[in-house]
């Protein structure tokens, strides 16, 4: 239980996060630079595997996270945006940082801030701020290895002050973030390729896009890098199990050289994110780090990232996914195809007015029997009615809830014990639909 000091203490710092935020997004470096050297440079003392990419990057973080765990390794792990709360941003051993913790870090960076701007220098912003807070956090929690996730790029990214990782990882690569990273997708690879280093090894999940492989490869010839591809089609024998009451998702990666590993993650596309966190684990062992193929095995059936094909019901089966975008959209289709097709399947839908949600409908929708659509809480938030409007130029039955809560109620009124609700859009909302989902469904236990 936290004193009334430290509550106010936080809340206290959450009010100034809130102030900063308001100055928005500015990509570069020069700003993450003043700022950690008036830190002393911390970073420089920790060890790095960086993870960028469009989809995937939180399942491979957390993928890498338990290896590292399961191998007797102190990780930290750092991931962004924060869904269910701010203290799951800032993780070390697999616990989130306390509250005391996390207004001690912050508070000294916003003091290291306040020199900045005294000296004639720039605020840093809200991600900057929350970086050099994640970056004193592991240093003063003494971590072996730091898994590092980008926000939204890659060159430009507040992150990418590091020099030297261990590895640069890059998952799957789609349009997303446009406004800041480029309207095309050459451009978008360019930015995420960006966390390449010079010598340092690189692990891709391999891209479908000759253009992004391009760009890939050219910028590890150009810097030097030993670059390793993942490939989700060298996964052999996929398939659902049941290990006690638990559904998990079973696999060989590659056929014959590793026992069977077991995923908790449901989601089809998990395989990808775990074939990637495999070759990353081989690279470590590579570095010295005493990595076991039991501990890759173990580790990854340990993994768990929650908004990410979460069932947090059974009946109904109630599943919640973070599928934003189009790329989201294909791999979420592709898991609905391979084993939920004999359910009808029931969708909550919440978007951001400011992504690519035409085409995640049209990708999406044909699977659908019933369609709700919600306004997510949040300042980009599309308009659930206007959502419904144009999901209904690809499906006969949607209908917009006023809030998510109601959404949850209409379905959990409508589904059958065999039927399945699947919540998918923006992240913003899926906390709320989480604690509504909890609500309704205590209200049918005995």
């Amino acid at each position: 239980m936290e004193t009334e000091a430290e509550v106010l203490g936080y809340d206290e710092v959450l009010a100034y996060l809130e102030e900063i935020a308001k100055s928005g997004s500015i990509l570069g470096l020069e700003s993450m630079r003043n700022l950690m050297r008036e830190l002393g440079n911390v970073q420089e003392k920790l060890r790095f595997i960086h993870v960028a990419g469009t989809n995937g990057k939180g399942s491979v973080c957390a993928m890498i996270a338990t290896i590292l765990r399961q191998a007797g390794i102190r990780e930290g792990k750092y991931t962004s945006p924060a869904v269910f709360g701010r203290m799951e941003q800032y993780q070390v051993a697999g616990k989130d940082i306390s509250i005391p913790e996390f207004v001690s870090v912050v508070s000294e960076v916003r003091e290291a801030c306040e020199r900045l701007v005294a000296g004639g220098k720039a605020q840093p912003t809200l991600f900057e701020v929350e970086t050099a807070a994640a970056f004193l956090y592991f240093h003063r929690q003494k971590c072996q290895v730091v898994v590092l996730e980008t926000g939204m790029g890659g060159a430009t990214d507040a992150t990418n002050i590091i020099r030297r990782p261990l590895v640069s990882v890059i998952t799957s690569i789609s349009m997303d973030h446009m406004k800041f990273l480029g309207d095309d997708l050459r451009q978008i690879a360019r930015m995420k390729a960006g966390i390449i280093k010079e010598g340092c090894p690189v692990v891709a999940v391999k891209p479908n896009q000759e253009e992004v492989r391009r760009i890939i490869e050219t910028e590890c010839r150009r810097k030097h890098a030993t670059l390793t591809y993942s490939e989700a089609k060298r996964v052999g024998e996929v398939h659902y199990c049941r290990e006690g009451n638990e559904m998990r998702l079973c696999f060989s990666y590659p056929p014959g050289s590793m026992d069977e590993a077991s995923l908790s993650m449901l989601g089809g596309y998990q395989i990808e994110n775990a074939a990637c966190a495999i070759e990353t684990a081989k690279v470590l062992q590579d570095a010295g780090l005493g990595i076991t193929e039991k501990d890759v095995r173990e580790g990854l059936g340990q993994a768990r990232w929650e908004g990410r094909f979460s069932v947090l019901c059974q009946n109904p089966l109630f599943v919640m996914d973070g599928a934003h975008n189009a790329g989201a959209a294909e791999k979420l289709r592709e898991t609905l195809k391979r084993g939920f097709t004999n359910r009808r399947i029931i969708y909550i839908i919440g978007v951001l007015a400011d992504k690519a949600h035409e085409e995640m409908l049209r990708i999406m929708l044909p699977l659908a029997s019933l369609v709700y659509t919600v306004t997510p809480n949040h300042p980009r938030a599309m308009d659930g009615q206007a959502l419904a409007a144009e999901a209904g130029r690809y499906h006969k039955h949607v209908s917009c809830c006023p809030t998510v809560r109601q959404a949850v109620e209409e379905a959990f009124s409508v589904a059958g014990g065999e039927d399945m609700v699947l919540a998918f859009g923006s992240l913003s909302y899926l906390r709320e639909l989480r604690e509504a989902v909890r609500e309704q469904n205590g209200k049918k236990l005995p």
